[in-house]
């Protein structure tokens, strides 16, 4: 069931309220009176627990779809729901209860305060909360030990790294305890060992505790490698969306096809989607499970006798012949 809901979600800068309102329906209207549609129309749903990823490149409108979800960026026209509450009808107070309560942000630069110890920074979505002081400062680490500063309560931002402090601000985010996290870009400033690291770390907070978290990103490596479905968004406008395997085996549209041209397929692809039938006379088999990306297999798949079957629970779903895995891995080109 999805958590967040948005319908028709649009967003004109640069025109008067009313005006930007008037025109949202019609983009060509929007760009003669000198606004830009940030947002066009845009439906979204995000399933509780899903790693979701708005994916485009700069000017895309990613960001400001991200921020309509929390209503740091008012939509010019749509609704946005969250666990059926209508987002766009709060008020001030409840608006700011949702933000205080069941959101939280990261952003890519950080946010952290310079004059306030690790520590400090980590419980400051508490602060805002207004809880006790021991309270705040406890959970504090406890979240900066699940992120691995637990020993850099006491420093200062400055003495940190890049990536460490990344980690602080995730770990803001942490000690709220929100069910929805918000994260804009906030690995692309890492250099790309250190932004790895991050996606890993990510991705095994999300195993411990499932989160809704919606993520922005510009890199479609990152997207493939941690999302679980992708939206792929230009000028504002919605591309295609769904799983990295289902966009890498049939691209929505050219601009999307070019998009993933160079992608590292045998990363991205699963053993489920590539398989084909298994023959009812099938003998001996390498066993992979769906989920196995090609990439783990690739080396058993040109075995002269013994072909890779996927396999779940027992159960013999298809085989990975050595011609369907050709296909897959050279994509969509000529």
């Amino acid at each position: 069931m999805a958590l967040i809901e948005g319908s028709g979600l649009t967003k004109v800068y640069g025109l008067p309220d009313r005006r930007a309102t008037a025109l949202a329906a019609d983009p060509s209207a929007v760009a003669a009176a000198g606004g830009t549609l940030a947002a066009d129309h845009v439906d979204l749903d995000v399933d509780e627990g899903e790693l979701f990823v708005l994916m485009g490149l700069s000017g895309s409108g990613k960001s400001t779809l991200l921020r309509m979800i929390n209503r740091l960026v008012e939509p010019t026209a749509g609704t946005l729901r969250i666990d059926g509450a209508d987002v766009t009808a709060m008020s001030e107070p409840d608006l700011r209860t949702l933000r205080n309560q069941r959101v939280s942000m990261v952003f890519q630069h950080f946010a952290l305060f310079p004059h306030r110890t690790v520590r400090q920074n980590a419980a400051y979505g508490l602060e805002v909360r207004g809880e006790p002081a021991r309270e705040r400062l406890a959970r504090a680490d406890e979240a900066l030990e699940r992120v691995g500063l637990g020993d850099r309560g006491d420093a200062s931002p400055g003495a940190l790294s890049g990536g460490q402090r990344q980690r602080v601000g995730l770990a803001r985010a942490l000690a709220t305890d929100a069910d929805i996290l918000l994260m804009d870009e906030p690995f692309s400033a890492l250099d790309p060992l250190i932004r790895r690291d991050m996606q890993d770390l990510l991705l095994d907070l999300q195993s411990e505790r499932p989160r809704t978290i919606v993520f922005v990103t510009h890199d479609l490596n990152e997207a493939m490698r941690i999302g679980r479905r992708i939206m792929v968004l230009r000028d504002g406008r919605v591309q295609q969306c769904g799983t990295g395997p289902q966009i890498l085996a049939a691209p929505a549209n050219p601009y999307v096809e070019e998009f993933v041209a160079d992608v590292d397929r045998s990363r991205v692809l699963t053993a489920s989607a590539v398989m084909r039938p298994a023959p009812d006379d099938l003998g001996e088999y390498h066993a992979v499970p769906p989920e196995a990306p090609v990439l783990e297999f690739l080396h058993l798949a040109g075995h002269p006798t013994v072909p890779v079957a996927v396999v779940a629970d027992g159960e013999l779903l298809g085989v990975v012949p050595p011609d369907s895995l050709l296909t897959a891995l050279g994509g969509n080109r000529a």
